[in-house]
C-alpha cells in the first residue's frame, strides 16, 4: 500500500537528527517557529525553519492568515459594489487596484473611457506606486536598525497622502475610481500642491539615500544576500521590482501599455544580481520615474469645465427647483443647474462628462439629475437596484497593470447579470512568497529580514 505523501513540515521534523558512524557524533538541526506573531512576519506568515547553527538547511512557508474571501465576496455584489473590497487587496496602494478592477470590467463592456479619466487614474496611481515603495523600504531600513529612515519615509508619505485625501476623501480605503471613469475630478489647485509635495519627497529621498546607501552596516545586510537567478524568478512567476533586480525588462506599463502610459516618457530602472540591495535600488529609482509621470500627466492633461457656464444654467437651489417642478413649473427650472449641499456633489454636472462615460447603463447620474429631475432620479435607481445594475454581455476577460509589487491581474467572468460569474486575482507578492525558499535556503538566519522585507509581502493581496 501506498504510503501518503508527508508535508514539509513533517519532513522537516523527521529529518532533525543524524548519525555519523565514523565519528559516534550525532548531530541535531533546530526547528524554529518564526511568526506568524513576529513582527518582521506581519503577523500572517508562519516560516518553519530547520537550522543548522545559523544556518537555514530548509523552509516550510505558511500562508492564509489574512484569508478575507475578497473573490467569493466581488461574486455577491454589484460591479461598482466591488471597489470598496479592491482597496484591501495592496492597501498600501489602493489606487492601482481600483483602476486595474475597473479597465477589466470596461474591457468586457468595450467601453471606452475618456481621457482626462485615464490621466488621472495615472496620476493617483503613480502617487500610489510613491507611497507604496515609501513604506517598503522604510520599514525595510526600520527592520535593520535604521530607524531614522522609516521616520523620513513616513514624513515623505504623508505629503503624498494629504495629496490622496484631498482628491478621493481618504487615505487609505479610497474606493475612487468607478466602472467607466471617477467619483469625482481633481480640485483646483491640485497641481501646484502636487509639485509642493513632490519637492518634498525629493528631498526625503536624497536625504535617505545618503543615510543608508552606502552605509557599511546596510550595505553588508542587504548585498549579495536574498539573491535568485532570472531563471528561477521567471519560473515562479515573479513580476515587478523582484523580477527587475535579475535583469528582466519586464514592466505592463511598456510591455502591454495602457490608459495614457505610451503617452508619458519613463524608464524602467533594472539590477543585475537579483539581490536584496538591487531591489532597494530599482525602488528607489522607481519613485522618481513615478514623480516624472505624474508631472507630464500634469502637464498634458485635456482641461475641463470647472465653473458653471452662465449661457448653459444659471444656479437655482435645489429645494426650490423641487418646489417648482411639484407646482408643475417646468418651464422655469429648465435652463437652472441646481445648487445642492456639498455632500452630494461627488461627480457633479459641470465636470461629469470629463470623468464618466456618457452611458446610462453603466455610469451614475450627477447628483444634480439625480436629485433634480425625474430621469435621473430613475437612471440611479435603475443602476443599483438588486437584481438591476451594470450588466456587461456574458464573457470573460482578464487585465493586467504594473501594481507596486508587479504585475496585478484581474481575470472577470460575466454570465450576462449585474454580479460576476467568477472573479480571479493575480495578486503580485503571491508568487514572490512561492518562490521564497529559493531565496532563504542557504543563508543566514539574520539574512530572513532583510529579504522578507524586500519582498513587501501585503497580506491583503497574499491572502485575498
Amino acid at each position: 500500500m501506498e504510503q501518503p505523501q508527508k508535508t514539509v513540515q513533517q519532513q522537516l521534523e523527521t529529518a532533525t537528527r543524524s548519525y555519523d558512524p565514523n565519528t559516534g557524533l550525532e548531530t541535531r538541526d533546530m526547528l524554529l517557529n518564526i511568526g506568524p506573531s513576529h513582527p518582521a512576519m506581519h503577523g500572517i506568515i508562519r516560516i518553519v525553519a530547520k537550522l543548522d547553527g545559523e544556518t537555514l538547511k530548509d523552509i516550510d512557508v505558511e500562508i492564509g492568515y489574512l484569508h478575507r474571501a475578497f473573490e467569493k465576496m466581488s461574486e455577491t455584489v454589484s460591479y461598482n459594489g466591488v471597489m470598496p473590497y479592491t482597496d484591501r487587496l495592496n492597501y498600501v496602494s489602493p489606487l492601482i487596484n481600483n483602476m486595474g478592477y475597473c479597465m477589466a470590467i470596461e474591457k468586457l463592456l468595450d467601453l471606452p473611457v475618456s481621457e482626462r479619466a485615464h490621466y488621472i487614474r495615472v496620476i493617483m496611481s503613480e502617487i500610489s506606486r510613491v507611497t507604496d515603495h515609501l513604506t517598503c523600504v522604510g520599514a525595510s531600513a526600520m527592520e535593520l536598525g535604521a530607524f531614522t529612515v522609516f521616520l523620513y519615509m513616513i514624513k515623505a508619505r504623508e505629503y503624498l497622502w494629504e495629496l490622496v485625501e484631498v482628491v478621493t476623501g481618504a487615505r487609505l480605503t479610497i474606493s475612487y475610481c468607478r466602472v467607466g471613469g471617477l467619483k469625482s475630478d481633481l480640485p483646483e489647485g491640485f497641481a501646484e500642491k502636487t509639485h509642493a509635495a513632490f519637492a518634498e519627497v525629493r528631498k526625503v529621498l536624497v536625504e535617505v539615500d545618503q543615510l543608508i546607501t552606502r552605509n557599511r552596516i546596510f550595505f553588508d545586510r542587504m548585498k549579495g544576500t536574498g539573491k535568485i537567478s532570472k531563471e528561477d524568478a521567471l519560473s515562479y512567476g515573479m513580476t515587478g521590482p523582484f523580477l527587475r533586480s535579475t535583469g528582466v525588462n519586464y514592466d505592463v506599463r511598456k510591455d502591454f501599455p495602457y490608459a495614457i502610459y505610451d503617452q508619458v516618457k519613463f524608464e524602467v530602472p533594472l539590477g543585475t544580481s537579483g539581490d536584496n540591495l538591487d531591489r532597494y535600488y530599482v525602488r528607489m529609482e522607481e519613485m522618481e520615474q513615478s514623480m516624472r509621470i505624474v508631472e507630464q500627466c500634469l502637464k498634458q492633461i485635456p482641461g475641463g469645465p470647472v465653473a458653471v457656464d452662465p449661457q448653459t444654467g444659471k444656479p437655482m437651489e435645489a429645494s426650490e427647483m423641487v418646489d417648482r417642478a411639484k407646482m408643475g413649473q417646468i418651464d422655469k427650472i429648465t435652463d437652472k443647474i441646481a445648487i445642492t449641499d456639498p455632500t452630494l456633489e461627488g461627480s457633479d454636472s459641470r465636470v461629469h462628462d470629463k470623468i464618466l462615460v456618457s452611458e446610462k447603463r453603466v455610469s451614475l447620474p450627477a447628483k444634480e439629475d439625480t436629485y433634480g429631475n425625474i430621469e435621473g432620479l430613475m437612471n440611479h435607481f435603475k443602476l443599483v437596484m438588486f437584481g438591476h445594475g451594470i450588466r456587461p454581455p456574458k464573457g470573460e476577460v482578464y487585465f493586467p497593470v504594473e501594481g507596486a509589487n508587479g504585475e496585478l491581474g484581474f481575470y472577470v467572468v460575466s454570465d450576462g447579470t449585474d454580479k460576476a460569474y467568477r472573479v480571479r486575482v493575480r495578486p503580485p507578492c503571491f508568487t514572490i512568497m512561492s518562490g521564497l525558499h529559493k531565496l532563504l535556503v542557504g543563508e543566514q538566519m539574520a539574512d530572513m529580514v532583510p529579504t522578507f522585507g524586500s519582498v513587501n509581502m501585503i497580506g491583503g493581496e497574499l491572502d485575498r
